[in-house]
């Protein structure tokens, strides 16, 4: 799991502006949920919160815009509407982070953890903090590293495995599991923390799986 020297020199090497280390910084906080809960402006700081939701039809607690009762293909097809929103905000506000230096300035400052931890670049923190918050977001940003060969094929399954594994980690665990807090013996962060250690030891099971027996990207 040696570091590549070339790799590492690459990332050395990389010249970013100080707003692409802002940029970086304000996606960061946009992505993690930290103002989920907010009231007042800085709720706009946060990526569900501009995502919005969707209208419901009549009894607001049984049904949304998809209605009740479907099933197959079209109730497929309005599951796959309803994370359009998501993927086309969380790409948009990439591309911007992207433009300003952003992506850069995490690839350089993130991979001497990311590498060693997950075997990933440190381009791919932001898609990361994001996976916590938003599965739909999270994949839509990995394959567009991937298709702009930011990231390679092996790093991509790697980082897939890690997002597989109890996806939407912090959004699912203070919403659905908010239900079991008050049953909890052990303080509440203790689980979440026993969650993230398992999703990065899945991803290397996953790593060394594809050094063992992957010969070729």
């Amino acid at each position: 799991m040696s570091e590549d020297p070339k790799k590492s020199s690459i990332v050395e090497d990389l010249k970013v502006p100080w707003y692409g280390y802002v940029a970086l910084i304000l996606a960061i906080v946009f992505f993690s949920g930290i103002f989920a809960k907010k009231a007042g402006w800085v709720a706009a700081f946060d990526f569900n919160t501009i995502n919005g939701a969707f209208g419901t039809m009549k009894d607001a607690a049984k049904a949304t815009f998809a209605g009740q009762g479907g099933y197959g293909a079209r109730a497929g097809f309005l599951f796959a509407l309803g994370l359009i929103p998501a993927v086309m905000l969380a790409l948009g506000v990439v591309e911007v982070i992207d433009h300003l230096g952003g992506l850069k300035a995490g690839q350089k400052l993130l991979t001497p953890i990311l590498r060693p931890l997950l075997g990933i670049p440190g381009i791919a923190g932001l898609a990361l903090v994001t996976s916590l918050q938003s599965t739909d977001a999270g994949a839509g940003m990995t394959k567009m590293l991937r298709e702009t060969d930011y990231i390679t094929e092996k790093e991509k399954t790697v980082f897939c495995a890690f997002q597989f594994s109890a996806g939407g980690t912090v959004t699912n665990y203070l919403s659905s599991g908010a239900a079991l807090f008050p049953f909890l013996t052990v303080p509440i962060i203790l689980p979440l923390v026993v969650i993230f250690v398992m999703k990065i030891f899945g991803a290397n099971v996953m790593r060394l799986y594809l050094q063992r027996f992957a010969k070729e990207d």
